[in-house]
């Protein structure tokens, strides 16, 4: 089946650049964490948890109603230009209220010693919601290698931006014989301190609205209220829908923040955030495929075979998740290096995470049941039970067992919220789903995770040897009980190829 080889090959094409830059964007957290102890680091998690849902609340649903409304009027390009400039205003009034009330938000905040953190976030937040709307275009027009490539460059200028604040100025100003200490000394003030991941985030976001903006100038200035009337009752339950989600995501390190005693909360919340990203390996799988089968499951959903294409890239993507989990779990004994000692005590959350992120993954497929049928406000309520589990689960466990209990808070959450997508999806969009197989390989690749624990060998060398064993045996298993099917597609794609 042909189409299955286009969204493939549209995941690679958005998804590689960014993974190779994300990748390397994912080491900053072993200079973060060797540089800063965990209290420090805590403290910009946390800030970090609250950029999570004022980005939504600063898109509010625009980027979905983009597909959805150039799919529905004639005129695209109005449609594009109402969004953007929607999208625009509101993020510049948000921007102007952070910096006329910025002391008392940072006190609100916990953070009243530092102001300019609160503006610099707020800098991020305006800069990437407007770039949003432009990515969402991009994507529309399906010109992933643009989207991919701005997306890279955004991330080399976090690293670069980094890297020279944190690693090379420390450096420089222990030298002031050197020809760089007094650009240094200009640029440069210690006392920032981890701040300075927030000020290289804004960096890279304003580059990035700079390149996009070539692509916000072609939509013109042209404001239609009666359409954005109608895409607002679209969009709304979107925005619930999104900000649910982020409790789900994010709340547990807000919670962190405000929960535990002063002592403990900032070396908490910094320890189970850099073990947490230690899981995030299966994010960037599930972000590339979810930027492109989007648009591609909204442009081919009339399709007369698509609940069958459906069905397959759904278990396809399960059997990729199970693989980057397996890799991750089985090679854990030097990923761990990946931080610092001082933040291993947080290491048993990652089997929790992983299998809540595959959760999460096959909720995000999942919903493009109610995107179809525009019936948003179906996914606002399947988040909002969500964000009720994560919630009452959070406050009873938090105090009691830390960031444990938010690793199982996620996974709870996120595993619910994918159960009752289905039973939901099953008028709307009938499939039929190859359980059998899901569940062979799931039970699989439990029993290869369980007996990797039981292995106890002297050499590590052998230890890692025999357990990247093991994942070769899962996808040997896997490819000789899909090789009927490759064999049919790709029949199937030859004879299509002839009839045309």
């Amino acid at each position: 089946m042909k189409p299955l080889k286009d969204l493939a090959g549209q995941t690679v094409v958005y998804g590689l650049p960014s993974i190779i830059g994300r990748f390397l964007s994912y080491f900053l957290v072993t200079l973060y964490t060797y540089t800063y102890a965990p209290v420090e680091y805590g403290k910009v998690t946390y800030l970090y948890a609250y950029i999570s849902f004022i980005n939504i609340l600063l898109t509010y649903g625009m980027e979905t109603s983009l597909f959805n409304f150039s799919r529905l009027e004639d005129d695209k390009k109005k449609v594009y230009s109402t969004i953007l400039l929607s999208v625009v205003s509101t993020s510049v009034l948000f921007l102007a209220l952070v910096g006329i009330f910025r002391q008392s938000i940072s006190g609100l905040m916990n953070m009243p010693d530092h102001p300019e953190y609160i503006v610099w976030l707020a800098g991020i937040l305006c800069a990437d919601a407007i770039s949003a709307i432009a990515f969402a275009k991009l994507r529309q027009l399906n010109k992933a290698r643009r989207f991919a490539t701005i997306k890279a460059i955004n991330i080399l200028v976090y690293i670069f931006s980094n890297l020279f604040f944190i690693l090379i100025c420390p450096k420089v100003m222990k030298h002031p014989d050197s020809s760089l200490y007094p650009i240094v000394n200009f640029v440069y003030n210690p006392n920032i301190g981890a701040g300075y991941i927030i000020l290289s985030n804004l960096f890279a976001s304003l580059i990035t609205l700079l390149m996009v903006l070539p692509d916000m100038f072609k939509a013109g200035v042209n404001f239609d209220s009666v359409l954005w009337k109608r895409m607002m009752p679209y969009a709304m339950p979107l925005l619930f829908a999104g900000l649910a989600g982020m409790v789900n995501e994010t709340l547990d390190r807000v919670l962190l923040g405000y929960m535990l005693p002063p002592e403990t909360r900032w070396q908490q919340g910094g320890i189970y955030s850099a073990c947490y990203k230690i899981s995030i390996i299966i994010t960037m799988f599930v972000q590339a495929f979810k930027y492109a089968s989007e648009p591609y499951f909204f442009a081919n959903a009339k399709e007369k075979d698509f609940g069958k294409t459906f069905a397959d890239i759904v278990k396809y993507f399960i059997i990729g998740c199970l693989v980057i989990s397996l890799g991750t779990l089985l090679n854990l004994s030097w990923i761990k290096y990946y931080i610092h000692k001082d933040y291993w005590s947080g290491l048993s959350v990652v089997p929790i995470l992983l299998l809540a992120n595959l959760c999460l993954g096959v909720f995000y497929t999942l919903s493009i049941w109610y995107k179809l049928a525009n019936k948003t406000m179906y996914g606002a309520y399947l988040t909002i039970i969500g964000a009720i589990i994560t919630i009452v689960l959070n406050i009873y466990w938090i105090p009691r067992i830390g960031y444990i209990g938010c690793a199982w808070a996620t996974l709870i959450c996120y595993a619910t919220v994918m159960v009752l997508s289905y039973f939901m999806s099953r008028k709307q969009l009938p499939v039929k789903y190859d359980f059998f197989r899901i569940g062979i390989y799931f039970g699989l690749s439990l029993i290869l995770y369980f007996v990797s624990t039981q292995i106890n060998v002297n050499s590590k060398v052998v230890e890692l040897v025999i357990n990247n064993g093991l994942i070769i045996v899962f996808i040997v298993v896997v490819y000789f009980m899909e090789k009927p099917q490759f064999k049919r597609v790709k029949l199937e794609t030859e004879k299509l190829m002839g009839e045309k």
